[in-house]
């Protein structure tokens, strides 16, 4: 009989209010007990990956090592637990369709009549056993997308009921639900929560544990109203106001002693007390920075209204973030949007006032001038600067048009027709175009790539060579690179082939810090662990920040 502990977290109420968050700082408060733990977010969207959804409707597309394509929950998993997630711990609907229908077409079946229950849940919940099995965890916290009572999530569910009822002692549920305060009344409401826990009840589903979100915390009062009417232990309503920082969130838990909760649920001794010092003592930088560095984001989704930027660049935030408290300061994060300087070119002179200019990762064209002219006025101004993919290639095309005298230089991903494309679509990814062959496609995942001895890339890696993640389907065009290297611009990280052109950079002695990467060191950013071209970035910024 398999005797794995499994944590399923549950949304009530309505969504976007941190269980990914919640879930990951589950993960994070049993590790520190010293228990082995893997975390695992289910979509229930019919996508079978997340590489085709619209960052600014779905927020930022995190790539795995493997070159899986997820939700932007599995970052925040690898960044709590400080460690690699595998394909095994994400799941989509449009997964588990795709399996069973081509089990179904292959006779996987034996000629019967395949079935949503119970052949579409079987496989849900085999997806979620071998992800235990594959991790070699004690304990599985899995995160089901969506809200109690959703239609699409209904299966994902029934499956967790299945296995609780056929391993009752190994499975405990835990909802997130939200408590709002009016601002006509000023009081902290439950009976939403009450609806939801009963909604949750009509799958057959009971939570052991509730996580109280709310602007507020919760009172013992309000904490005994939720369990007698959701027939729960106060002692297991925990409260989750909202709080300045994701990373206290851990500690909240624990300050309501979550994870002897959960243990005790699970039957499941840990080997420890809690260790939260080294995390606790992180978490204090993002209250307790003194001096500031000022970062300027230049992208093109910054029109379409706060509220999405935060999701569609998350890796890119935080890993500024995991930088500048390891510096001991505060970064002070600005949101510069490309068409502005693409439309009024003099605009780009504001440049002037921040410390350090980034360019994230995109497709399409919009914006495109406006990023190639804030590139050009970052490196003829001697503003540190960072080039994340795209902002590689654009660095790149920049420097192209108007060092190495390469008029008309561009992408053909922007101009299929151009005279001078030093950026170009890689031989392997043709075919899949033509044949619009989009979805998991592009070069994806963890490569190997070797530095150059004494340049900035080698110097901030202290190795020779590295693995990092990529998602694209441009590269540097061959062609072009012996012209833009003879014009002085380095390419200190390539292929171990020596083909693709990983790195691009500028030597310190002509900018203190010109620089791109061709995959996204931000996925590989740690809270523990910054990446060392973010820190050498804000270090760098830092320093002109202090000359001004």
């Amino acid at each position: 009989m398999d005797n794995h502990k499994y944590v399923f977290v549950i949304g009530g109420v309505m969504s976007g209010v941190g269980k990914g968050i919640a879930c990951a700082s589950i993960g994070k408060i049993l590790s520190s007990r010293g228990v082995k733990v893997d975390l695992m977010k289910i979509d229930p969207y019919l996508n079978v990956d997340a590489g085709t959804m619209n960052p600014t409707e779905h927020g930022e597309v995190f790539v795995l090592d493997s070159g899986l394509e997820t939700d932007q929950d599995m970052g925040n998993y690898e960044r709590f637990l400080g460690r690699s997630a595998g394909s095994f711990e994400y799941m989509t609907s449009g997964m588990v369709y795709q399996t069973v229908i081509k089990r179904e077409r292959d006779l996987g079946y034996g000629g019967k009549c395949v079935e949503a229950v119970p052949h579409v849940r079987n496989e849900i919940v085999d997806r979620i056993r071998r992800a235990a099995k594959e991790s070699k965890s004690e304990v599985t916290v899995v995160e089901i997308g969506g809200t109690v009572g959703d239609f699409q999530n209904a299966l994902f569910i029934d499956a967790a009921r299945v296995m609780h009822l056929k391993q009752p002692g190994n499975v405990v549920f835990v909802m997130v639900s939200y408590l709002p305060v009016p601002g006509t009344l000023g009081e902290m409401k439950t009976r939403p929560t009450q609806h939801a826990v009963a909604a949750l009840n009509s799958y057959g589903v009971q939570p052991d544990v509730i996580i109280a979100r709310s602007t507020h915390s919760l009172d013992q009062k309000r904490k005994e109203k939720l369990a007698i009417s959701c027939n729960v232990s106060s002692d297991c309503v925990i409260s989750a106001p909202d709080v300045s920082s994701i990373y206290d969130v851990p500690q909240n838990f624990e300050n309501d002693h979550l994870s002897d909760i959960l243990l005790k649920r699970l039957g499941k001794r840990a080997k420890h007390t809690s260790d939260l010092k080294a995390w606790n003592a992180f978490a204090a930088h993002a209250h307790n920075g003194k001096k500031t560095v000022k970062i300027g984001i230049v992208g093109k989704y910054f029109d379409t209204g706060d509220f999405v930027l935060s999701d569609a660049y998350l890796s890119v935030i935080e890993a500024i973030k995991f930088s500048a408290y390891h510096e001991s300061v505060k970064p002070e994060i600005h949101w510069l949007s490309a068409k502005k300087y693409e439309n009024d070119p003099k605009a780009v002179r504001e440049l002037k006032d921040y410390d350090g200019i980034l360019v994230p990762g995109g497709f399409g064209e919009s914006g495109i001038e406006g990023k190639i002219n804030a590139i050009r006025f970052a490196r003829e101004n001697k503003i540190p600067y960072f080039g994340l993919c795209y902002g590689m290639q654009l660095m790149v095309v920049e420097y192209a048009r108007h060092v190495a005298g390469i008029k008309g230089a561009h992408t053909t991903e922007i101009d299929p027709s151009t005279k001078h494309p030093v950026i170009a679509i890689m031989e392997d990814q043709k075919k899949k175009l033509e044949d619009k062959n989009y979805g998991g496609t592009m070069r994806l995942g963890a490569y190997p790539c070797k530095l150059t001895k004494g340049s900035v890339a080698r110097s901030a890696y202290g190795a020779d060579e590295i693995s990092e993640r990529h998602r694209h389907r441009y590269e540097v065009n061959p062609a072009y690179i012996q012209q833009i290297e003879d014009a002085g611009l380095v390419f200190s990280g390539k292929s171990p082939s020596g083909v693709l052109m990983e790195i691009a950079e500028l030597p310190v002695k002509d900018h203190p810090f010109f620089l791109g990467t061709q995959f996204h060191p931000e996925f590989l950013a740690r809270p523990l662990s910054p990446h060392p071209l973010f820190s050498a970035f804000v270090r760098a910024a830092i320093k002109k920040g202090g000359k001004k």
